[in-house]
């Protein structure tokens, strides 16, 4: 049975990226858009060939779809999944799922009384390094984990090839750290392996932009281990990079290639210097995994819980940075 996919807006840079996993996906396809700006979703839907709904209400009750992919306004996140999700349609959206833990944990509610599938775009968590990663880390042979920095950066807003739209604080509900910022920061959460106590941030605007773009968020456990979350959109050549250090030892990955490098005591191998690590190909993307949920009738577990913990966090990074403090997770709305 192919799932056919109703499209929720094309606001986001990943909205096309999106389309075409659906096209190119054999168990999947596109069949209709709506667009808050509709002059925007006209144009999408003529050039897939699809109907183009004026009313969001009215593409849901249409029984010719099954899902929805979602890339409308981060501001608009809430309203527009609890809507699919209320309509029994199953749920593929870009990050994040909200800007509020209380958000998510509303649109998380309706999901669960729909029993439909949530699958939430978290594309790094499949690639080799991250695997491979995981794997050094599960071996122990970092030791007890003291220190993870990841960070991610562009030219976005220097070179001026961001949409004006992503630097609109209401639509976005941030900037740099919510946008690029989440990828470092699910990874820094996941490597750490231990719950957040709290986070510290501070944003820079450089380019005189309504939202950030240049920030760092440092997060706390209760063992000491401190993680150091990077991200902006001024930078010419700034690599993606993650470094995590033990009590055993150190990786390195992105330094600048694109080489995992791993020097470690564990074993006694602490003289033979550092080494570089093989990573196993890529993982099946979210998309890919979101209709193997659906097929098979199974939830993503550790996509979703991981995605709730990316709001805690950059609703934590974004109350601190305004306010200036340290803000402590438990403080947070649910």
């Amino acid at each position: 049975m192919t799932i056919r996919i109703g499209k929720i807006s094309y606001w986001h840079v990943h909205a096309w990226e999106y389309t075409k996993y659906a096209q190119e996906h054999p168990g999947t396809e596109m069949a209709a858009v709506w667009d808050e700006i509709p002059s925007r979703g006209k144009e999408a839907a003529e050039k897939l060939g699809v109907p183009f709904f004026e009313s969001l209400d009215d593409m849901l009750a249409n029984g010719n779809i099954d899902a929805v992919i979602v890339d409308a306004p981060t501001n608009r996140h809430r309203e527009v999944i609890v809507k699919a999700a209320r309509a029994g349609k199953h749920i593929f959206t870009e990050k994040v799922v909200a800007a509020t833990l209380h958000e998510v944990n509303d649109i998380l509610a309706e999901i669960e009384k729909a029993g439909v599938t949530l699958t939430v775009s978290l594309p790094r968590l499949n690639d080799g390094y991250t695997l491979a990663i995981r794997d050094i880390l599960e071996k122990k042979l970092l030791g007890e984990v003291t220190l993870v920095r990841a960070r991610l950066s562009h030219n976005g807003a220097t070179a001026n090839w961001l949409p004006a739209h992503f630097f609109n604080a209401e639509e976005t509900q941030g900037g740099a750290m919510i946008d690029l910022g989440c990828h470092p920061m699910y990874l820094t959460r996941l490597f750490l392996g231990e719950e957040i106590v709290d986070v510290t941030s501070q944003y820079g605007y450089i380019t005189g932009k309504d939202v950030e773009d240049n920030a760092v968020a440092t997060l706390s456990t209760r063992s000491g281990a401190v993680g150091i979350v990077e991200a902006g959109f001024v930078n010419a050549y700034s690599p993606f990079t993650i470094e995590i250090h033990g009590t055993e030892g150190s990786l390195l990955y992105g330094t600048p290639q694109d080489k995992l490098l791993l020097r470690t005591k564990v074993g006694g191998q602490g003289e033979a210097g550092w080494q570089e690590q093989d990573m196993p190909p890529k993982r099946l993307n979210a998309f890919s995994q979101w209709v193997g949920h659906i097929q098979d009738g199974t939830k993503a577990e550790e996509n979703v819980a991981l995605a709730v913990e990316l709001t805690r966090l950059m609703e934590a990074s974004n109350l601190s940075a305004k306010e200036r403090r340290a803000v402590r997770l438990e403080e947070l709305a649910r």
